[in-house]
């Protein structure tokens, strides 16, 4: 048994290419190519179809590919002990986040953790809500923030209320208002994240607005600023995107103290690594220093 292959094939699934799994673990695309292929032989099936559109799962590969991740995971794990053992800080962290969290979390975040564990990488998988839950369920990411609820199954610890504004174009009627009821936007036209990118915005809306006109949806919040700016429509984005940028819109509060909480999950706060766990408590040290 060759843990090498295990992660030739993880990485594979994870990028979706050969080539770009070579270039991530300093392999030629034949040295990957072949891994593979030794793999397959070994277990006698097939685990990807490869085709012009690219590498897909077979449905062998899929059934294999959380066991084969979750290997990975403990073997990782007990690198990381023996180097704790050894009094040694190393290992990896994979961490998925999203945009507003990459921007306005995670550079003073990491910079401290970086200058504590210089031996500790920390590799970042950007992705929406839904990508990052599927990460931390199938045992490709470690950590991950999400906004609460989150899926069934995932230990998530609440980290910060992060308030929902009204966006509107500067020369809106409703612009100049200081606050505005949800009763007030019925007639507007919305521009909303795209469907697993974002839930907070939708749920608003469907408990509050009984048909929304969603006109046009993004997976890019500033996008949406953007597309306000030009009077294209009115939107409701969390305080975090909207922080630090100068806006040609207007942003204003709504009257009944809407928010989305901020998590972090994993499969399993008990059985993360000693690198995640070290991490997390950056993560919770840091969250509390802001509301302090």
């Amino acid at each position: 048994m060759s843990l090498f292959k295990y992660e030739v094939f993880s990485t594979v699934v994870e990028l979706g290419s050969l080539t770009r799994a070579g270039d991530t673990l300093g392999l030629t695309q034949s040295g990957v190519s072949h891994a593979i292929s030794s793999l397959e032989k070994e277990f006698g099936i097939a685990l990807l179809t490869r085709s012009r559109s690219g590498i897909r799962l077979t449905e062998s590969g899929e059934r294999l590919l959380r066991p084969i991740r979750e290997l990975l995971a403990s073997q990782e794990q007990l690198t990381q002990e023996i180097a704790l053992i050894k009094g040694l800080q190393a290992g990896t962290v994979r961490l998925g986040t999203f945009t507003s969290v990459s921007v306005h979390w995670l550079p003073a975040m990491i910079k401290a953790f970086d200058r504590d564990f210089p031996g500790i990488e920390i590799k970042l998988i950007e992705g929406d809500y839904s990508d990052i839950e599927e990460g931390i369920s199938d045992g490709s990411m470690d950590l991950g923030f999400l906004s609460l609820p989150a899926r069934e199954g995932l230990d998530t610890l609440a980290l910060k209320k992060d308030r929902m504004l009204c966006v509107l174009p500067a020369e809106h009627p409703l612009a100049g208002e200081r606050r505005l009821s949800l009763s007030q936007l019925e007639d507007e036209v919305f521009i909303i994240p795209k469907e697993g990118s974002d839930y907070d915005v939708r749920r608003i809306l469907e408990e509050a607005i009984r048909r929304p006109r969603i006109k046009y949806e993004t997976h890019d919040d500033y996008a949406i600023i953007a597309m306000v700016e030009h009077g294209l429509g009115i939107s409701i984005l969390p305080e975090l995107v909207l922080r630090g940028r100068d806006h040609r819109a207007a942003i204003v509060d709504l009257e009944d103290g809407r928010y989305r909480t901020l998590a972090i999950a994993a499969a399993s706060f008990k059985l993360l690594s000693p690198a995640a766990r070290k991490f997390m408590s950056y993560i919770k040290q840091f969250v509390g220093e802001m509301d302090n």
